[in-house]
C-alpha cells in the first residue's frame, strides 16, 4: 500500500512539475516575443505596399486584455480584441505610407453598437487619406453589415447568409413561474421606469417599460440606418422596407438590392486586394494587424512629457477590489490617487461601460472623482452602456460624451431579495425563529418579508434615490425638479440624453480625449491607461477557466436561468440598469 501511495505521490508531483515548467517556458517565450515586438515600434518592420488586416469576427472589449499564458496557447483566449488597439491600428495605418489600404472581416463581430460605431467612425476617417477599404464575409450579421458598409467595396461568399431585419428586445417575465414553484424575488424599487425587477412582479410588460425600450430601439435603429444609407447611397426608406419584409437573406439578394458590391469566393477577394495594390496575382499580400502594431489609440512619443490618463471602468460596480471586467472601489480609487500624484498627467478621460451596481461603491468612486476633478481636467466617455451606477460615477465630470447608441440614464434605485418560503411550504420545510427583538432576524429566505425590514429598506432606497438625484443636479447644474422628470429609472439613448441634459456632446473615446486635451490646454500629449492590475496567478487561471466554461459547457437553459438569478447575487441597495437590454 505504501508503495502505491509513494508511486501516486511521485507521479502527481511529476505532472505538477512538468506543468509548471511548461507554463514558465511559454511565459518566457511570450516575454521574448513581447520585447521583440516592443523594439519594432518605429514601424520599420512594416513592409512596403502592405495592407492592414482587420479580423473583427471576435469579442470586443474597450481595453485590450492583459497577457494571460493560460489563454495565449489555446484557442479560447484568442477571441478577444481591445477597442483601444483596433482604433490605434487604424489611426497608425492612416498615417503610415507603407500601408495602402485595409482588408476587413467583420461579419460576425461581437461588440456593442457603440463600439461598432467607434470603429466605423475611425474607418470613415481612414478613408480621408485616399486609401482603400475592402470588406468580406461568409456570414453577415446586421451589426457586421453596419460596420462593413463603410468600406469602399463589400463582398460576400456566393453561399453567404446575411441579415437585415431591424432591432428587437425580448424580456422574460416570471410571475407565474414564481407562483407555481414558490421561488420568488421580494422587490422594492423607486422609479416607475426602474424595470430591472418588473419581470418578478408581473407577467407582462408595463406601458412605461415598453415606451422606454421602444424609444431606445428607435433611436439606435435611426442612427445605424441613416449611416448605412449615406455610405451605400440607398434611401433610408428603402432600408426600412428591406428590413420590414425580410427581403435580404443571402448574398445574391443582397447584391440584387445593392447593399453589397460583389459575390465572390475568398480567393477571388484576395485577387481584388492584389489588384488594388497593383501587384501580380502570384505574389503574396504583405499584411499587418492590430496585434503586431500594438498601438493603443495613438503612438507614444518619448519626447513628450504631458499625459492624458484613460481610466477604464468596465463591468458591474461591486464592493470589491476590482478587475478588468469588474468596477471596484479600490482599483478605481488607487488609479485616481496615482493620477493625482503625477505631475505629468494633466487630464483624465474616464471610459465607462457599465450597467451599474452597488450604490455605496458608486458613491465612493464618485467622491474620489470629485477630488480628482478639483485638480485635473475630467472628461467622461460613455461606451455601450453607462447607466444607473454607471451614470452615477460619471455625473460630476467637466464634460460627458456619449455615442448616439449608448444606453445611459436609468437614474433610479432598487433592491431584490430571493425568497423560497412558498417552495419550503410545498416540500415540508418549516423555519422557526427565536429573537430578542421584533426585527432582529432582518431578512430570511424562508419567511415572507417582514414589515420592519421592508420599511427599513424603503427608507434606505429613498435616501439613495434622493442622493443620486442631488449628485446629478450638482454635476449637470439642473434643478432637482428637472432631474426628477428625467429620472425615475428611465433609460435614454445617447442621442436623446443630450436633449434632456444628461450628456454634453455626441462622440466616442477619441472625441473625449480631444476635448480633455483642449480643456487642459494641451497641444501634444501621450496617453497612459489605468487601472493597473497585478498579474496574479490565481486570477489568470480563473479568468481562463471561466472562458472555457462559457464557451464549451454552458447549457442554453443556463443562459436564461442566469437572468432570473442575477439579482439574487447582488448585495445591498442597487443603482442598476433595467435588466440586460440586448438589441439584436
Amino acid at each position: 500500500m505504501k508503495f502505491f501511495k509513494s508511486f501516486l505521490a511521485s507521479l502527481l508531483g511529476s505532472f505538477v512539475a512538468l506543468g509548471l515548467v511548461t507554463l514558465f517556458f511559454f511565459m518566457g517565450i511570450a516575454a521574448i516575443a513581447t520585447s521583440v515586438n516592443f523594439e519594432k515600434k518605429e514601424g520599420t518592420w512594416i513592409k512596403e505596399n502592405s495592407v492592414l488586416e482587420l479580423d473583427l469576427d471576435t469579442n470586443i472589449m474597450d481595453r485590450s486584455p492583459d497577457f494571460n499564458p493560460f489563454e495565449s496557447f489555446s484557442d479560447f483566449g484568442a477571441g478577444v480584441a481591445g477597442l483601444d488597439k483596433i482604433l490605434g491600428s487604424i489611426n497608425k495605418a492612416k498615417k503610415e505610407d507603407k500601408i495602402k489600404g485595409i482588408k476587413m472581416h467583420s461579419g460576425l463581430i461581437n461588440s456593442g453598437w457603440a463600439q461598432a460605431r467607434e470603429i466605423r467612425n475611425a474607418l470613415k476617417d481612414f478613408k480621408t487619406s485616399g486609401k482603400f477599404i475592402y470588406a468580406y464575409a461568409d456570414y453577415m450579421s446586421q451589426k457586421g453589415y453596419y460596420l462593413s458598409s463603410v468600406a469602399d467595396s463589400v463582398f460576400m461568399n456566393p453561399m453567404g447568409v446575411m441579415e437585415l431585419k431591424g432591432l428587437s428586445s425580448e424580456v422574460l417575465y416570471y410571475e407565474d413561474f414564481q407562483n407555481q414553484y414558490g421561488v420568488k424575488m421580494e422587490v422594492i424599487r423607486h422609479g416607475k421606469y426602474k424595470s430591472a425587477v418588473e419581470p418578478y412582479l408581473q407577467d407582462h410588460m408595463s406601458e412605461e417599460n415598453r415606451t422606454q425600450i421602444q424609444g431606445l430601439l428607435d433611436a439606435v435603429w435611426t442612427t445605424l440606418r441613416d449611416e448605412v444609407a449615406e455610405s451605400r447611397g440607398i434611401a433610408a426608406e428603402t432600408l426600412d422596407a428591406l428590413a420590414d419584409d425580410l427581403i435580404i437573406g443571402d448574398a445574391e439578394e443582397a447584391l440584387a438590392q445593392g447593399v453589397i458590391d460583389g459575390v465572390v469566393y475568398e480567393a477571388d477577394f484576395e485577387d481584388k486586394i492584389k489588384a488594388a495594390l497593383a501587384i501580380d496575382q502570384k505574389e503574396d499580400i504583405n499584411t499587418t494587424n492590430y496585434k503586431k502594431m500594438d498601438v493603443r489609440i495613438q503612438e507614444y512619443d518619448k519626447e513628450i512629457s504631458d499625459r492624458i490618463a484613460v481610466v477604464y471602468a468596465q463591468g458591474p460596480i461591486l464592493y470589491t477590489e476590482g478587475s478588468e471586467d469588474i468596477i471596484g472601489k479600490e482599483a478605481i480609487n488607487n488609479a485616481f490617487q496615482e493620477i493625482l500624484d503625477s505631475d505629468m498627467i494633466q487630464a483624465v478621460v474616464l471610459r465607462i461601460d457599465s450597467p451599474g451596481g452597488d450604490a455605496l461603491t458608486s458613491e465612493i468612486i464618485l467622491n474620489a472623482s470629485r477630488t480628482l476633478k478639483g485638480k485635473k481636467t475630467l472628461v467622461v466617455s460613455m461606451g455601450n452602456v453607462a447607466a444607473s451606477g454607471g451614470y452615477y460615477i460619471a455625473c460630476l465630470a467637466d464634460r460627458i460624451f456619449a455615442d448616439p447608441m449608448t444606453i445611459t440614464g436609468s437614474i433610479g434605485v432598487l433592491a431584490a431579495f430571493p425568497n423560497i418560503s412558498g417552495m419550503a411550504d410545498k416540500i415540508g420545510i418549516n423555519a422557526e425563529q427565536v429573537s430578542t427583538h421584533e426585527n432582529a432576524i432582518g431578512y430570511s429566505v424562508f419567511e415572507p418579508m417582514g414589515r420592519g425590514f421592508e420599511k427599513s429598506t424603503i427608507n434606505a432606497i429613498e435616501k439613495v434615490y434622493h442622493t443620486f438625484k442631488s449628485r446629478v443636479a450638482e454635476g449637470r447644474s439642473l434643478d432637482m425638479e428637472v432631474v426628477e422628470e428625467i429620472a425615475q429609472g428611465r433609460v435614454w439613448s445617447g442621442k436623446d440624453a443630450i436633449s434632456v441634459g444628461l450628456v454634453d456632446a455626441l462622440g466616442g473615446l477619441q472625441e473625449a480625449i480631444s476635448a480633455a486635451a483642449k480643456l487642459a490646454n494641451l497641444e501634444q500629449y501621450n496617453l497612459v491607461t489605468y487601472p493597473k492590475y497585478e498579474d496574479e496567478f490565481e486570477r489568470m487561471f480563473l479568468d481562463a477557466f471561466t472562458k472555457v466554461k462559457t464557451k464549451y459547457f454552458q447549457n442554453p437553459i443556463e443562459k436564461y436561468a442566469s437572468e432570473f438569478i442575477e439579482l439574487s447575487q447582488l448585495e445591498g441597495i442597487q443603482t442598476r440598469i433595467p435588466y440586460s437590454i440586448k438589441m439584436e
